[in-house]
């Protein structure tokens, strides 16, 4: 039986693999592992408060009935819960923070089509689990799932549910608050993938005084990340070149990451961004240690880059739970993926896609230079990407077929790029990612490479 936590949460088709009994089960087993503390606290002190627990969901249909299973689970564990509606991921994370919460839960499979949904818990504080929390839940959650009865508080003891609406002004005015600079004079297109950022994102862009034209900000439950967002930019390009705009914004279903587009409609990717924003941090003395942390997908270009501007570049596995770790681990305060996943972590506790454009827009802003310019501090070298699906994942790194390629491709590329494969932490895939100093022979070894991995893996 596998692991149910993946790189980032629980994920699956919603009422397949992802179930109301999953998500009721998950909750509860979660509610005893987080407030453990809190229950200790509790009787060192003689008191008796219940814990809280804050739930944001994004907008897919799903999120609907599993959002009343989380809510149930909650709740008859003896938590008090806060329901905040559809937010992004990185505002229940604050709120959890922010209002002194014991937990909390938010519904979404972030990039992921409509029909899957995902939890993700945090703990007190705002801040994303450790692997030995998550297998806790789960280890709790399977003991109870094979027939152990739950500790059930009764009468009073039970959990009160109500709505949080307050939660979205909160969130941006913090948002706000953070601004180093106001974006008048500025226009800006924001597309919000029909997600959780759909009325956060442009909201927060009025108000630091943008002129905002939107995209993708019309969700219905079904089109989520339909043609559009952070893993479609084309009709962000589009509409950032028709309007005039200095920038647009694009999120992603849950908005934990941003990407972005200049003025000419080019792509501005997550390397770019930190690029960006690490020397904005540095001009102003908030780049601790004058490291920046990405993992091991960052462009060539971008290390290069840091090298030259004297910036030191940690790098992680891939996801932004090791950047977060690795973060905290060395106290280094901006860390971040390619995909568009950025971590301002004076800031937040995780990556916050409309936190990440406005304090690029706020760059643009303050500099008076084009987005264009300003991302042309790293030169972004040749870098395929092929994704993989429906092979055994789990033999990546020891099929003496791919070990052999890989070893070939290696030696092929020389100091002048590198390969990269690694097992989908969300998605039953395997990607290979090739970088070169020549696009056409990074294409080639990746499709040789993709070819070997159906083969042996398949």
């Amino acid at each position: 039986m596998g692991r149910l936590f993946g790189t980032d949460g629980v994920r699956g088709v919603a009422n397949e693999g992802l179930t109301a009994e999953l998500a009721l089960g998950l909750s509860v087993a979660a509610a005893h592992v987080l407030t453990e503390a809190r229950a200790g606290a509790d009787a060192a002190h003689g008191e008796a408060t219940r814990p809280v627990a804050v739930v944001g969901r994004d907008p897919r249909a799903s999120g609907e009935f599993l959002e009343a299973a989380v809510v149930a689970g909650l709740a008859s564990a003896g938590a008090d819960v806060l329901r905040v509606g559809v937010l992004p991921t990185p505002a229940v994370a604050y709120l959890t923070g922010a209002l002194g919460a014991d937990l909390g839960v938010m519904l979404s499979a972030s990039h992921n089509p409509m029909p899957d949904n995902g939890i993700k818990f945090f703990a007190r504080g705002g801040h994303k689990l450790p692997d030995e929390l998550e297998d806790r839940i789960e280890r709790l959650y399977r003991e109870h799932a094979a027939g152990e009865a739950w500790a059930r508080p009764t009468g009073a003891g039970v959990g009160r549910v109500r709505d949080y609406d307050e939660g979205f002004d909160n969130y941006v005015a913090h948002l706000i608050g953070v601004l180093p600079n106001r974006l008048d004079g500025l226009k800006v297109v924001i597309d919000g993938a029909h997600g959780a950022a759909s009325r956060v994102s442009p909201e927060a862009f009025a108000r630091a005084g943008a002129d905002v034209v939107t995209i993708g900000t019309d969700p219905d439950g079904l089109n989520i990340n339909e043609d559009c967002g952070s893993t479609h930019l084309d009709g962000l390009r589009a509409a950032v070149v028709h309007h005039g705009a200095d920038l647009g914004v694009a999120h992603d279903g849950d908005a934990d990451r941003c990407l972005a587009v200049d003025a000419a409609g080019q792509e501005i990717d997550g390397d770019q961004i930190l690029a960006v924003l690490s020397l904005a941090m540095k001009e102003a003395g908030q780049l601790r240690k004058d490291t920046v942390v990405a993992t091991v997908m960052s462009n060539l270009g971008f290390k290069l880059a840091m090298e030259r501007e004297g910036l030191a570049l940690l790098q992680t596995a891939v996801g932004d739970r090791y950047v977060l770790e690795e973060m905290k681990r060395g106290g280094y305060s901006l860390g971040g993926e390619q995909s568009g996943h950025v971590i301002v972590l004076d800031h937040a506790t995780t990556g916050d896609g409309t936190l990440t454009g406005l304090m690029l827009a706020a760059r643009v802003a303050a500099t008076g230079k084009p987005l264009g310019e300003l991302a042309g501090v790293m030169e972004r070298l040749p870098q395929v990407l092929v994704n993989v699906p429906d092979v055994d994942r789990s033999r990546v790194s020891s099929a003496p077929e791919l070990v052999s390629a890989v070893a070939e491709a290696e030696r092929e590329l020389g100091e002048t790029g590198r390969v990269l494969l690694r097992p989908s932490g969300t998605e039953p895939l395997v990607r290979v990612m090739v970088e070169a100093a020549d696009l056409e022979q990074a294409r080639g070894v990746a499709a040789r490479l993709a070819d070997v991995v159906k083969r042996a893996l398949g």
